[in-house]
């Protein structure tokens, strides 16, 4: 077994906690748009913009689809981005003891520069896979396949520290280590599909464990 020495986070609900502001925005986004999908905001979690769309937003016109990005896109320049218990610490513990990182997410590049400067992350991490490097988004692996290769590793070197049941199985079709965070969903969903659970990165020598 090769020797795992890259790290791979997602962003939202792994690094910042963040859901519980998307939770309102996009269930009354889903409201205002009369979309009749219960708790729509859990439904999208790990899916990119487009994807949502593309899916949701089929039968709306081109004038409504740009309202939505557009209203998207000034949500997320004013949220708040707060870390999630620990991750801050493990961040720091991985830069100094020489593993690579990379971010993986299915947000925008124009919302990760305001939230890694707020964060003071800016060029933390080796790679930044944002939406609009892939042309598929989670589940499928694109994203974490690109990230592997920015780094010049094997899926088999990569762990992959993700929330969403999307983000979970992109991870697990890119053939890499998975650990959930049970930051959106249940610990019961989320078992399962993981080679580990965690609540949090707040016990830092077992999240050290897993590497």
């Amino acid at each position: 077994m090769k020797k795992i020495d890259a790290v791979l986070f997602d962003f939202d609900g792994v690094i910042t906690d963040t859901e519980p502001q998307y939770e309102i925005y996009f269930n009354d986004l889903a409201k205002r748009y009369k979309l009749n999908i219960r708790d729509f905001a859990s439904l999208i979690r790990g899916v990119t913009l487009p994807n949502m769309l593309d899916i949701y937003f089929s039968d709306y016109s081109e004038g409504d689809k740009n309202t939505i990005i557009r209203e998207t896109a000034l949500f997320e320049q004013q949220m708040d981005f707060k870390f999630i218990p620990g991750a801050e610490a493990f961040i720091k513990y991985l830069k100094e003891n020489g593993y690579k990182t990379a971010l993986v997410t299915s947000s925008p590049e124009a919302k990760m520069t305001i939230a890694l400067s707020k964060m003071e992350l800016e060029n933390t991490f080796d790679t930044v896979v944002t939406a609009n490097q892939i042309t598929k988004g989670k589940p499928d692996p694109m994203c974490y396949l690109l990230a592997a290769g920015n780094l010049n590793r094997d899926p088999s070197e990569c762990i992959v520290f993700e929330d969403s049941l999307a983000g979970i199985a992109a991870a697990k079709n890119a053939k890499m280590k998975i650990i959930g965070l049970s930051t959106t969903f249940p610990k019961e969903e989320l078992k399962k599909h993981v080679n580990d659970l965690i609540s949090d990165f707040s016990d830092l020598e077992k999240v050290i464990s897993f590497l």
